[in-house]
């Protein structure tokens, strides 16, 4: 049942009393030398890789499904709020909406895709949102993955507002060049995110932060994923403490991927370096952490170049738990 848009509601959390935003300036090397470190850097963790610069596909169409038909053109990846307002105990009053995080990055009427937090008032509960939005043209494609019935269930998630965190790829939303990464059969033992990142991170090093945005597709085999269950009446101080609070399960492939944060490594913003949500055709959907098929999984990675990276609101305290 889609999800009811948003009646008119009272703003919590207004732009005017976020912590000053923060932004950090990328190495933006040209896709085609970028193509050849992923080409050259994956192959000790898949046993098939390619890696190419070609014209964007019309993401709009299967099996994307996105609300924009590309994601080139002044790209740039927005880090909103955080985990610090998740555990250990929730700040419900950390209510967000795309259009103001759009004009806070100065990118208004950009498109949206990545992972982030349901707005709890909203969905009526802690949930997993996969944001896929169109500002220009308000098409919102926005899912949501949320516990029912002891099972976690994907539906449809009509309004721009989120709560507590998001990484967030936000472009014009245009067709454009952009790196297509192929990898099938997993040879080592970190996803294909953290892959990628550990690639970038091996080349270009700490004084060159490399940040991509993109969305792919895991055409064969499974993932693990989990789902946030309603919020812990207990604070939640530890990661093995959010580990047992959080409900894991396999989710079956085609899964359509949201990456809204593949960071080389964070140069001193606090970053989620690493954030992907994943919803699909047949119901499934939540958090990606890695496939659990090596012999059988098949990635399909369109990926971009972010300019920058905008830290927007965040927590004057913060901490390390539950970033995973």
């Amino acid at each position: 049942v889609p999800l009811p848009r948003k009646r008119k509601m009272d703003r919590p959390n207004p732009p005017s009393e976020w912590t000053p935003t923060r932004v950090a300036e990328m190495h933006t090397p040209p896709l085609d030398e970028l193509a050849k470190v992923i080409q050259t850097g994956l192959g000790s963790h898949f046993k098939s890789v390619s890696s190419e610069v070609v014209d964007s596909p019309d993401f709009r169409q299967a099996p994307f499904h996105l609300a924009s038909e590309g994601i080139s053109g002044s790209a740039r990846l927005a880090d909103v709020g955080g985990p610090p307002y998740l555990v250990p105990t929730v700040q419900r009053h950390k209510v967000y909406n795309l259009e103001d995080v759009a004009k806070e990055i100065g990118l208004p009427g950009c498109t949206f895709i990545g992972a982030g937090a349901g707005s709890s008032r909203l969905a009526g509960c802690n949930c997993e949102l996969i944001p896929n939005s169109n500002l220009a043209t308000g098409e919102i494609c926005t899912h949501f993955a949320k516990m029912k019935g002891g099972k976690a269930v994907l539906e449809r998630y009509m309004s721009n507002e989120f709560g507590l965190l998001a990484n967030l790829l936000a472009t014009e939303g245009k067709p454009g060049k952009v790196v297509k990464v192929s990898a099938q059969g997993r040879a080592g033992d970190t996803n294909f995110v953290t892959a990628i990142r550990k690639v970038l991170f091996a080349h270009y090093g700490e004084a060159k932060p490399v940040a991509l945005g993109g969305v792919f597709i895991m055409d064969k085999g499974q993932a693990k994923l989990h789902v946030m269950p309603d919020f812990s009446e207990t604070p939640l101080t530890t990661d093995e403490e959010v580990e047992k609070w959080l409900h894991f399960y396999n989710a079956d492939a085609p899964l359509i991927c949201l990456c809204g944060s593949c960071v080389s490594h964070d140069p001193g913003f606090d970053l989620r370096v690493e954030h992907t949500h994943v919803f699909s055709a047949h119901g499934q959907g939540g958090h990606y952490h890695y496939d659990v098929t090596p012999v059988d999984v098949e990635y399909t990675g369109y990926f971009t170049v972010a300019e920058r990276i905008a830290r927007v609101d965040a927590p004057k305290e913060t901490h390390q738990v539950g970033r995973d």
